[in-house]
């Protein structure tokens, strides 16, 4: 069963998707996306220093910043416009670059390159290319746009990832300061001198090692995927919605009734007239207010956009209005007092202690949008090329954006942990964190004006005015961050610079991988028509040859063969292309050929997936392929471009029923994987080869048989005898053969070159093993080893 939803059937699932349906994807989503958005009145006005409240008018100057920035942002930007540019159900600056790539052809990844010949095959595609137009051909035609847009692609995944290391920090770090004031007013002693020292000894040292405890187990939690942590945080969500609105309408009718009138825009001239640099600074805390609205677009793959958007109108915004209102109700009135700017101050003295519980919780809410947002981020830059291997565990059969992704987990905890440590400041934390929330949206302003533009066609005067308008908001955001940059902000730098680095090698890495491959491959007569002359043979089985190409001979499999002249009675050259696409629909995901003429048994099968798409580690991919062969060959007979074509037309083969049309499966049996017959012979081996044979016994593992259908007689005699060739074939055994990549610079080449290259060799050697993460059995692989001159 392949446990893949084609976007069709992802659309279908949220096009027939019931009342019943949205309530349980807005109650979930209320424990992932909105813990950001919940928890955020509890560090916006703390980061402000205090003397910056400096009268009650510039209190109302703040809160009208924050009302007009959640409205202009977070409801008419996010909830209203973008989140209607989804990439079939999957959103994120990815997403948004994925959609150019294919609508106004700016790819740069390798892969992007073989797409429309891949593409070419594909008929009644839902990912039709729009009709070019002048802007889409003037974009297309200047290479430097096309940089320009990867380069936003990374930079927005990069703030993503940064917000996903500082926000959890933050938040826990926050209500930790709560816990600390909780216990210090709890305290009892005769000394007032002693009573004092143990307050503000409880102040000092109780929030840091709490927050570290609280982080550790909330990234522990992430394995259980999003449905259940939904499940287990949305009732922690919604007791403390309910309670900071009742604390904000409590603290309007008790301090400052007319605190409505700060919704003026007025207050907010006054504020930029009237305020000298110190003043324009807190505007860097104000941003924080709406942080985790472009996590709400980049995890829309977990959720319906229909849910996401009820829970935001209807509940989210009108909550935290209310709760703002009330804290700046209490501060304008309340500017002698201590701690005035803390939320638990605007709380009444009875429910002190149970909002410091509930605010614990919250804040470990709080952070979950942006670590599932950094997973769906990663995914999509893996999957499309510009990020180190790793695991992704697809947590939903049902909701493929759904994933947990084991070593970002345990990464952004240790940052986390490092930044709490290190810093134990909620305003250097606070500037750092303000400046990658307003990066990143800045970042998907520009990419959506794009998108209206080339792939809405709207007129080009809206996507002016939507870069415009938003753009300058953001602007000036950032502005007011970037004069924090000493007390804090420079940390989101340097993540940037490691996170950016990382990407842009494995980008620059892959690129030159691919390039070589398609420089040196070898010609397809060399194999089929001169290998007969170097004394090469067949021998039982199958071999599986693994190669970013989808033309010719790759040049890993002409060395192996030239120092080793054997090679399996079938031949299979299997290639994964990564297309700029959320899912690939199993009907058109594998393309089937043949190489060379008939006799000779080599295939190439071409197996295209999208960012979402989880096909490679699936256990039964092998015998996916061979049935697909298996139909391809019943299918060529009808198709009489197949049989002239040089290297044979290529026809897409999708995903066969359970029954089997020209092969039927049988029962599953035991079977033992081992290594490739002509291995077991030391005497062949060739010193020159890098042959890599893993030391470990053969492991037994289920194998399904085939067997042609009872009705075979009716088919011709050629094609019965094919498929009982590859039926025969299978059951004489599987080898993997796999290139092994050393990748070494010219001399001569300039640093740049040379640090992007040992970057990308130390991310290879670290990163998982190709083997490992195409679920090849290590007792019949063969790891060919060749050294790429770049």
């Amino acid at each position: 069963m392949d446990p893949q939803l084609s976007p069709t059937a992802y659309s279908d699932l949220f096009k027939s998707e019931t009342w019943k349906h949205t309530i349980l994807f807005s109650f979930q989503s209320l424990g992932v996306l909105y813990g950001q958005l919940s928890s955020a009145p509890l560090y916006v006005l703390v980061t402000v220093p205090q003397k910056d409240f400096a009268s009650e008018e510039t209190v109302y100057g703040l809160f009208s910043f924050i009302f007009w920035t959640m409205t202009i942002i977070s409801l008419l930007k996010y909830a209203l416009l973008v989140l209607r540019a989804d990439d079939d159900g999957e959103g994120g600056t990815f997403a948004l670059y994925s959609i150019l790539c294919r609508h106004a052809k700016v790819g740069l990844l390798p892969n992007d390159r073989s797409a429309n010949e891949v593409m070419h095959y594909e008929e009644g595609s839902p990912y039709k290319t729009k009709v070019e137009s002048r802007a889409r051909r003037a974009i297309a035609k200047h290479k430097s746009s096309h940089y320009l847009m990867l380069f936003l692609a990374l930079f927005g995944a990069c703030m993503a990832i940064g917000d996903g290391v500082l926000t959890p920090s933050l938040s826990v770090l926050s209500a930790s300061s709560g816990l600390g004031r909780s216990l210090s007013s709890i305290t009892f002693s005769h000394s007032k001198t002693r009573q004092d020292k143990i307050s503000k000894a409880l102040k000092e040292y109780v929030p840091v090692p709490s927050a570290c405890a609280i982080l550790v187990c909330l990234f522990m939690l992430q394995h259980y995927g999003t449905h259940k942590i939904g499940f287990i945080f949305a009732p922690i969500v919604i007791i403390w919605l309910s309670f900071i609105s009742g604390v904000g309408i409590y603290n309007i009718f008790r301090w400052n009734r007319h605190i409505f009138y700060a919704l003026s825009p007025t207050y907010m001239y006054k504020f930029v007239m009237n305020t000298h640099v110190d003043g324009w600074r807190s505007l860097g805390s104000i941003i924080l207010c709406v942080a985790g609205s472009e996590a709400m677009f980049a995890s829309l793959g977990h959720f319906s956009k229909k849910s996401i958007k009820i829970t935001f109108i209807c509940l989210i915004y009108p909550v935290l209005v209310l709760c703002y209102a009330g804290q700046a109700a209490y501060i304008s009135k309340n500017l002698d007092v201590e701690g005035f700017n803390h939320l638990s101050e605007s709380v009444p003295r009875h429910f002190r202690h149970i909002f410091v519980a509930f605010s614990i919780l919250a804040s470990a809410v709080g952070s979950q949008a942006t670590i599932t947002a950094s997973f769906s981020i990663i995914n999509q830059c893996l999957a499309l090329g510009c990020f180190p291997r790793v695991k992704v565990i697809h947590t939903s059969d049902k909701i493929h954006g759904q994933v947990y992704i084991p070593d970002i987990n345990w990464l952004l905890m240790v940052l986390s942990l490092t930044v709490t440590l290190s810093f134990h400041d909620i305003v250097k934390i606070g500037s750092a964190t303000g400046l990658a929330v307003v990066s990143g949206m800045l970042v998907t302003t520009c990419l959506m004006s794009l998108v209206i533009a080339l792939y809405w066609e709207k007129n080009f005067l809206e996507s002016v005015c939507f870069l415009i308008f938003f753009g300058f908001v953001e602007a000036l955001y950032v502005s007011a961050c970037m004069m924090n940059f000493h007390k804090g902000a420079w940390y989101l730098v340097v993540l940037f610079v490691l996170s950016f680095t990382v990407m842009l090698s494995w980008h620059y890495g892959t690129m030159k991988k691919y390039e070589f491959d398609l420089e040196n491959k070898v010609s397809i007569e060399w194999l089929t028509d001169l290998s007969p002359g170097l004394g090469v043979s067949r021998v039982p089985g199958i071999g599986f040859i693994y190669t970013d190409i989808v033309t010719g001979i790759p040049a890993f499999f002409s060395h192996f063969v030239t120092n080793l002249p054997a090679f399996h009675q079938v031949l299979i050259f299997v290639s994964f292309k990564s297309l700029p696409v959320p899912c690939v629909h199993p009907s058109r995901r594998y393309l089937i050929g043949r190489v060379g003429h008939r006799e000779y048994k080599i295939y190439r099968c071409v197996v295209r997936c999208g960012y979402r798409d989880n096909i490679r580690d699936s256990d039964d991919f092998e015998e996916q392929i061979i049935r697909s062969i298996g139909e391809f060959i019943s299918l060529e007979e009808n198709d009489s471009e197949s049989l002239i074509s040089p290297e044979g037309r290529m026809i897409v083969v999708g995903k066969p029923s359970p029954d089997g049309k020209a092969l039927v499966p049988l029962e599953d049996s035991q079977s033992y994987v081992g290594s490739p017959n002509f291995m077991n012979d030391e005497n062949q081996r060739s010193p020159t080869c890098e042959t890599s044979e893993r030391g470990f016994p053969p492991v037994k593992k289920k194998k399904v048989r085939f067997m042609l259908p009872p009705d075979s007689p009716k088919m011709r005699v050629s094609v019965r005898e094919e498929l009982q060739e590859l039926v025969d074939a299978r059951e004489s055994g599987t080898a993997y053969f796999l290139g092994q990549s050393h990748l070494t610079v010219r001399d001569g080449s300039n640093f740049i070159k040379r640090f992007l290259i040992m970057t990308y060799t130390f991310c290879d050697k670290n990163s998982r093993e190709p083997p490992v993460a195409l679920n090849i059995p290590h007792a019949a692989l063969v790891e060919v080893g060749m050294v790429y001159t770049i």
